[in-house]
Parts: structure tokens; C-alpha cells; sequence
């Protein structure tokens, strides 16, 4: 009987590239864990907020399960977005965060700390 090995459920390793405009500054940050716990190398403002931020959305944030089409307020929340790759437990990540509408805003408000509180991390312009 062979023995998988478990992902390891406090595994982090991403990179956010974050544009608050698209012709304005580019930022670049990194998020890095293992076992739950903040590794060297995180370049986050509060690599710990945002460890937490990551683990309490847990991969429905990254991988959201497919289902009937969301209702979303119609409303612009500005044109900061950012595109965050590498791993979460295991799983590769390549998504990308808007504020184009509701449910984008949500989603981005709950990741603020991974953005590293630059103008419009928190969803606001």
C-alpha cells in the first residue's frame, strides 16, 4: 500500500503583482508559509495578516467550486487589479483580482492584507 503524502493544509507560496492603473505603478509582493507559519523571504507589508487572510478564505478563494451564475451588484469599484500565482496546499494558483463588480469588491476586500495595502488595496478608490 503506498503512502501519499498529505499537502501540508498551511502551505503558501504566491506572488501578487498588483497595478493600480493600467499605465500607473506595478507592485510586487510575496507571500511564503509553511505549516501555518510565515517563512522568510514574504515581502507583504504584514506577512501575517496575510497568511491569515489566505488561510481563513481557504481555496474557495483561489478555486471557487462551479455552480450557478453569481449575482453580482453592478458596481465599479476602479481599475487596481492583481494577478496572483504560485501554490496554495499544493494546488497551483493563477488568478486574478478586479473591482469590477460586488462580487469582485468581496473577494478582493477579503485578500486586502496579500495586497499590501497600497492605494486601492482595500477596495476603494
Amino acid at each position: 500500500m503506498e503512502n501519499k503524502a498529505q499537502p501540508d493544509p498551511g502551505s503558501v507560496h504566491l506572488v501578487i503583482n498588483l497595478s493600480e492603473t493600467p499605465d500607473g505603478p506595478h507592485h510586487k509582493f510575496t507571500l511564503q508559509a509553511s505549516h501555518g507559519k510565515v517563512s522568510p523571504g514574504s515581502t507583504v507589508p504584514d506577512p501575517q495578516a496575510a497568511l491569515d487572510a489566505v488561510l481563513k478564505h481557504g481555496p474557495a478563494i483561489f478555486f471557487p467550486e462551479p455552480g450557478p451564475p453569481r449575482l453580482c451588484t453592478q458596481q465599479y469599484g476602479g481599475p487596481q487589479q492583481a494577478v496572483v500565482t504560485g501554490t496554495f496546499q499544493g494546488r497551483r494558483v493563477h488568478t486574478t483580482l478586479t473591482l469590477t463588480d460586488g462580487c469582485e469588491i468581496s473577494r478582493w476586500r477579503a485578500l486586502a492584507p496579500l495586497l499590501g495595502g497600497t492605494a486601492g488595496a482595500a477596495g476603494t478608490t
